[in-house]
């Protein structure tokens, strides 16, 4: 059972579409949360260096999130668990595990762009999750739409009620500091070199506000008064329903409204709470021991080769080499190395706490969406793959590496990097990837060639669609043409046809065969 000291949790992640400034933010958090003591946010420009959650040599060279990265600190009394999430549609596998791991979302709006296609896709994912949102409108330090059209923009594409709690003083491009919603004074902001160190504020009166912004000011008054006759206000118990989503102005490059963004995130996020199993029933957090595992990485460390199983406590305290049940097989698992995670830095864990997220090091027996626990059974829900829209085969390159091709195709596939599939036409040699977007296959050649030292020879497939089947259609679904089917590494049946045309020939000529959707992806 928790002890009373234990600090209090909040375990989020960042989502939004690509380069709408989610590393730059989750960076800025923990440079205000003095974790670390320089931000090395922007991509591409000349002497910075990556941001501490983006490791992997391709995002550095790319400037975008490819692997979703754990960072933990302790700000203002309360452990932080921050999940930033992958930067492209291509991986929105990763993203959705992340999801299943957290207890908010912070959602990132670009100024200028407004909401996109995928950020409305990963809020219905939120929203079918149940999990409450945080609005951030980011880069407000560059031109853009209105506060108010953003606003409007909010309501009407999500179905949110916007309650902004900070509005920004200067429009888009222009600004000077936020107007604090819940005591009326206002922030005024400075900027830093390059935006690398936290950002001095300043908290002046309404009074004073006026005498320093002016007309500025005065816009962002009237405008907050609007927002108050549109019952536009914080209602906490709206927000963790899901109908209302607190919205903050920011500039995560130059650090602005950072500080209060994470206040936010301490006081209204909501903590951990009883997690669902799949038998109906909950496990609180208080009681014995459970954890599930959202993400197995490796190839984090060159100089030690281990990977890593990410599991999201969820009830009682973890301590680092108890034994515990490892659901899917019934058999004990011994954790003697377990570690906290920051980035890619990692030191060891002796205690973890619900919401805490933990590496798990060399946990091979271990796979995305498995289940541990002491005490009574349980087992969490599993976590959906998504319908593959890609595939291609792979081949090693020099087949007299062929051990260490097999060996990197199978840790890719335990990872979730791709699924991997098979048949016995194709044999071992050249399994079929399947994948959400075709920068997978980039991240399988490039990690394959550097950590398994087995370059592969990928050749793409003329498949757009997967359905899943079952063994009593497969004689029926071998004799026709222009469609394959292999089996999945967790034993689903898939039948592979080029487009949506064909498979709806098919089922109209053969309507006895068992062909099923996939979940779709959040691309």
């Amino acid at each position: 059972m928790p002890t009373s000291d234990v600090l209090p949790r909040r375990t989020f992640a960042v989502i939004s579409h690509p380069d709408a400034g989610k590393s730059t933010l989750t960076e800025a958090l923990a440079l205000h949360a003095q974790v670390i003591a320089e931000a090395g946010a922007v991509h591409g420009k000349a002497g910075r260096r990556g941001t501490v959650s983006d490791w992997m040599d391709m995002e550095r060279k790319r400037g975008i999130s490819i692997s979703s990265a754990a960072l933990q600190f302790t700000y203002r009394d309360h452990v932080v668990n921050l999940v930033d999430t992958p930067g492209h549609a291509d991986f929105s596998e990763d993203t959705y595990r992340v999801l299943s791991a957290v207890d908010a979302a912070v959602m990132l709006v670009d100024a200028g762009r407004g909401l996109e296609q995928q950020t409305l896709k990963l809020f219905q994912v939120c929203a079918y999750r149940g999990i409450p949102v945080i609005t951030v409108i980011n880069k407000w330090d560059r031109p853009g739409l209105t506060a108010l059209e953003l606003m409007d923009e909010i309501e009407r594409e999500i179905g949110l009620k916007p309650t902004p709690l900070t509005w920004p003083v200067g429009e888009s491009g222009k600004f000077h500091g936020v107007l604090d919603r819940r005591d009326g004074g206002f922030i005024e902001y400075t900027r830093t070199s390059g935006g690398a160190t936290r950002a001095p504020e300043r908290h002046l009166s309404a009074t004073d506000a006026a005498a320093v912004a002016g007309e500025a000011w005065s816009t962002a008054a009237e405008e907050a008064d609007l927002l108050g006759l549109d019952e536009a206000d914080h209602d906490q118990a709206q927000f963790l329903a899901g109908r209302t989503t607190p919205v903050l102005f920011a500039s995560a490059l130059l650090n602005f409204g950072v500080a209060q963004l994470l206040d936010v995130l301490v006081d209204i996020a909501p903590p951990p709470g009883p997690t669902p199993d799949v038998d109906g029933g909950a496990r609180d957090p208080g009681d014995d021991f459970s954890a599930f595992v959202f993400k197995v990485q490796a190839g984090m460390d060159a100089a030690h080769r281990d990977r890593l199983a990410y599991a999201r406590i969820c009830s009682g305290v973890f301590e680092r080499g108890m034994v515990v049940t490892h659901a899917a097989t019934g058999r004990p698992f011994a954790t003697k190395y377990a570690q906290a995670v920051f980035g890619r830095d990692r030191s060891s864990v002796e205690t973890a706490h619900p919401g805490d997220i933990i590496g798990l090091v060399n946990a091979t027996a271990l796979r995305v969406g498995d289940t541990i626990h002491t005490g009574p059974a349980v087992h969490y829900p599993p976590i959906a793959r998504f319908a593959p829209e890609h595939f291609a085969t792979a081949r090693a390159v020099d087949t007299g590496r062929y051990k260490q091709f097999r060996r990197g195709i199978e840790q890719l596939d335990q990872e979730g990097v791709v699924q991997v599939l098979r048949s016995d036409l194709r044999g071992d040699q050249a399994p079929v990837l399947a994948a959400v977007g075709p920068m997978q296959f980039e991240v399988v050649a490039a990690r394959m060639e550097s950590e398994f030292n087995a370059p592969i020879k990928l050749d793409r497939l003329p498949y757009s669609l997967a359905q899943q089947t079952v063994p009593e259609s497969l004689d029926e679904l071998a004799g026709l043409s222009g469609i394959e089917t292999l089996e999945r590494s967790d034993g689903t049946l898939l039948a592979l046809f080029p487009d949506k045309w064909r498979l709806g020939s098919v089922q109209r000529l053969h309507p006895d065969l068992v062909l099923e959707p996939l979940p779709a992806s959040a691309r």
